[in-house]
């Protein structure tokens, strides 16, 4: 059984469906901890209700804006929970130094479009989908991947395709490509992931 830390900046709907799928998709792994880089990430509540340790590591605050000791800290604190794979789950922050070296090929990361459309830097959340409605694709979806020095630029582990509808928001849009895409392939990927390292 691998141990998976999962690093998330937000809501925390990617880390409920890791927690969700626990021992059913995800029999590999189980996760040992959660680490945000904002205090007040509702993600921490749902690790908390799920009985799972957090910590909070913030680069301004605690890492005096610093990037690569904010890198630092995280990897510290993924060895010191014995973390084997590291999950991004709406993490909005570049990881790179000591972090990427120490976890090379078991970090993923959960993007909401087919790579490699709408990805790259400054593609993120709710601006992913915008940009996806302005281009005027007829699909997009998800992508599970690993993490490396370019961002989203490392092996794609799982895609899965969303059709885009008459009348879709940027809003109505994210909803559905978690719904139907990313909340299906994370736990799935995370799975593959477990069982290769």
């Amino acid at each position: 059984m691998k141990n998976i830390g999962v690093l998330i900046s937000g809501g925390g709907t990617n880390l409920q469906a890791l927690i969700d799928k626990q021992g059913s998709v995800l029999k590999s792994g189980r996760i040992v901890c959660v680490c945000s880089n904002s205090s007040t990430a509702y993600g921490l509540k749902r690790a908390e209700n799920a009985g799972i340790p957090t910590k909070v590591i913030r680069k301004n605050a605690d890492c005096g804006g610093d990037m690569d000791e904010f890198n630092r800290q995280v990897c510290a604190y993924m060895k010191e929970m014995k973390v084997d794979v590291i999950v991004l789950a709406g993490f909005l922050a570049v990881l790179g130094g000591e972090l990427l070296d120490e976890y090379t090929d078991r970090i993923v990361n959960i993007h909401p479009s087919l790579i490699p459309s709408f990805c790259g830097d400054g593609f993120y959340g709710l601006k992913v989908h915008e940009e996806a409605l302005k281009y005027g694709v007829k699909v997009t979806g998800a992508t599970a991947h690993l993490v490396n020095e370019i961002t989203d630029g490392g092996k794609i582990l799982l895609q899965k395709a969303v059709e885009i509808q008459e009348g879709d928001t940027p809003e109505i849009l994210q909803k559905r490509v978690m719904e139907e895409a990313e909340w299906i392939i994370l736990p799935e990927a995370v799975e593959l992931v477990c069982k290769s390292v």
